[in-house]
């Protein structure tokens, strides 16, 4: 059949990297169209932890570049979206069995400011003793220290709906549900077939990007000739919604079984509780909580809050994808890596992994990448100045 639309851009996911792009290029001018096969933020991005933050953890690991892009996308989002992001207080309890010392958070805490300065969230402080018991029931057994710093919530699928109006608002299309079915290569465009219901649909583009996330594989292999993969594990995360309110803010737990970071959160009139690292082999759409991951989860939650008694209102799990490693998932990087099929002009440019904080930062890097192989445009807006509105 022939190809009856051509656009300089065609994404592939409707998650939050693949609106971010769309609504970064559509600002700088560029024709796109954007195909999500069945709803938008209908997997991981919708299943994350619901946070804009600068990852405090991962400068135990020593990604301090990733936190300082992380913190200043935090000012940013803060700025652009006050109604889908909110600036909440988190908490730290420091316990005589904690394997970080009290000297060792502040440090990291101290650090984290230093590279949040000037955003208006940077400064934490020490919970005096008298306060503890106004913290939701956390157990005051052994405990030395609380910290209080400041990050951000969001509810991710909304935001990434807010995203792509924006896109749309300035000229880029959607199709949803449309499945990417096979792109053949020349050295000039993409010829792309996609379906939508009974009817399969031919376009063209100069440059497809693949922002599938857990299926960014599944993608390539649907590409003639087939562009070269990036070695990733899928990790999967479940979250638990419990039965029951916070009042005082989020908290920032060690899981006493392996030391690992766990997040218990206000979620609308509820409690959110994760996330697991479990790594996961087969077709992401089996992804589902394990029993394992639910014990896990509860048991940390008993061990900060014995005297609550939760019930677990709903389970979700979300798909990470991340370098391939013989190590844990909890120490590997959270960078994007963005792989090309050409190193000069490419065609084909694949996102691997990235962090929902940083979605924006990352549409930049990938425009900045293709933009050798496409025409020149005249922009449209400045997505810096772009407000992001509640729908």
């Amino acid at each position: 059949m022939p190809v009856t639309h051509h656009y300089d851009i065609l994404i592939v996911g409707g998650g939050i990297q693949g609106a971010a792009v769309a609504q970064a290029a559509a600002a700088h001018g560029y024709t796109v169209m954007l195909l999500e096969k069945n709803a938008l933020a209908a997997a991981t991005s919708s299943r994350s932890s619901k946070l804009i933050h600068g990852g405090l953890r991962y400068l135990e690991n020593g990604h301090f570049a990733l936190v300082y892009e992380s913190l200043r996308e935090r000012t940013d989002w803060l700025r652009l979206a006050p109604s889908l992001v909110r600036l909440s207080p988190f908490y730290i309890p420091v316990y005589r069995q904690t394997s970080r010392s009290t000297l060792v958070m502040r440090a990291g805490l101290s650090l984290y400011a230093l590279l949040a300065a000037g955003s208006g969230s940077a400064h934490f402080r020490s919970v005096p003793q008298s306060q503890w018991q106004q913290l939701d029931g956390l157990t005051t057994k052994g405990l030395k220290h609380v910290f209080q710093y400041w990050d951000a919530q969001t509810d991710d699928r909304l935001l990434t709906q807010a995203l792509m109006h924006s896109a749309q608002s300035l000229g880029a299309e959607l199709q949803c549900p449309a499945e990417f079915i096979h792109a053949t290569l020349s050295s000039s465009m993409c010829e792309i077939e996609y379906q939508q219901g009974d009817r399969v649909n031919h376009c063209s583009a100069t440059v497809l990007v693949n922002a599938a996330g857990p299926w960014v594989d599944q993608v390539l292999h649907r590409i003639d000739p087939q562009p070269p993969a990036y070695p990733i594990d899928l990790v999967q995360g479940t979250h638990l919604v419990l039965e029951g309110r916070l009042n005082k803010g989020c908290y920032y737990l060690e899981s006493p079984a392996d030391q690992r970071a766990i997040f218990v959160l206000p979620w609308y009139q509820h409690i959110l509780l994760g996330t697991t690292e479990t790594l996961f082999n087969g077709d992401p759409e089996a992804s589902s909580p394990l029993a394992t991951e639910e014990t896990y989860l509860l048991d940390c939650f008993h061990h900060y809050f014995p005297e609550r008694n939760p019930v677990v209102r709903e389970k979700f799990s979300g798909l990470r994808v991340l370098p391939a490693s013989h190590g844990a998932p909890f120490h590997r990087s959270r960078e994007i890596h963005l792989q090309c099929d050409s190193s000069q002009k490419p065609h084909v440019v694949s996102i691997y992994g990235g962090k929902l904080t940083v979605c924006r930062a990352t549409a930049q890097k990938v425009l900045h990448t293709i933009m050798p192989t496409l025409p020149d445009r005249m922009p449209k807006a400045d997505i810096s100045k772009l407000m992001l509105e509640l729908l």
